[in-house]
């Protein structure tokens, strides 16, 4: 582990490579099996409830009922998260030729909201933990073995596929140390890490 401000990181975080590959994952993150949907903060339920107006025109029948039988959102203060489908698909899910996409990502990248989607999808596979310290760390699960074997074959680490993700979370200072701070661990265990960006 290291400590980036008062955050502390995972090593593993540094060292995995993986980068989605939704033609084959099918977009699963949004649809696992577990009772509840994307965990929320407080203020992004008001995110949700603004932007659904914009983001109703995407979801189909099924998923429009249950928001109107169970609505937008499950929880109390603190321990909110998105309503889901059968304990599996989230509510805000849009399907486009079999595969499950955010409908709120989908209306942000048309410019139709201003706000992307909870910040626990952006990071994933990232998770946050409380504490003294917020701490990261990388949760492996085997849905998203397609996106470390293409992180893997394209030379992408995870540190880099999730820099949009950490830099809105964090800041571009936070990311730069972060950065650095995975360069060092990988140095440090002697591994030859390619980096690669997208054109």
């Amino acid at each position: 582990m290291f400590l980036i401000q008062e955050t502390v990181v995972d090593s593993t975080i540094a060292t995995t490579k993986f980068a989605c590959d939704l033609e084959r994952c099918k977009g699963a993150c949004c649809t696992l099996h577990g009772g509840r949907g994307a965990p929320l903060r407080d203020d992004e339920v008001d995110e949700i409830r603004a932007a659904f107006p914009a983001i109703r025109q995407y979801l189909n029948k099924e998923h429009l009922s249950v928001i109107e039988r169970n609505g937008l959102v499950e929880g109390r203060p603190g321990d909110y998260s998105t309503t889901c489908i059968n304990n599996r698909a989230c509510v805000f899910v849009t399907y486009e030729n079999g595969i499950a996409r955010c409908s709120f990502e989908k209306a942000y990248l048309k410019g139709e909201i201003g706000w992307r989607k909870p910040i626990s999808c952006h990071l994933f596979p990232i998770r946050v933990d409380g504490g003294e310290h917020q701490r990261l760390r990388y949760e492996f699960l085997s849905e998203c073995v397609p996106a470390l074997e293409r992180g893997e074959s394209e030379g992408i680490l995870l540190s880099d596929f999730l820099e949009g993700a950490l830099t809105r979370e964090y800041g571009s200072t936070w990311y730069r140390q972060f950065s650095d701070g995975c360069q060092s661990v990988r140095q440090r265990n002697g591994s030859d890490f390619l980096k690669q960006r997208d054109a």
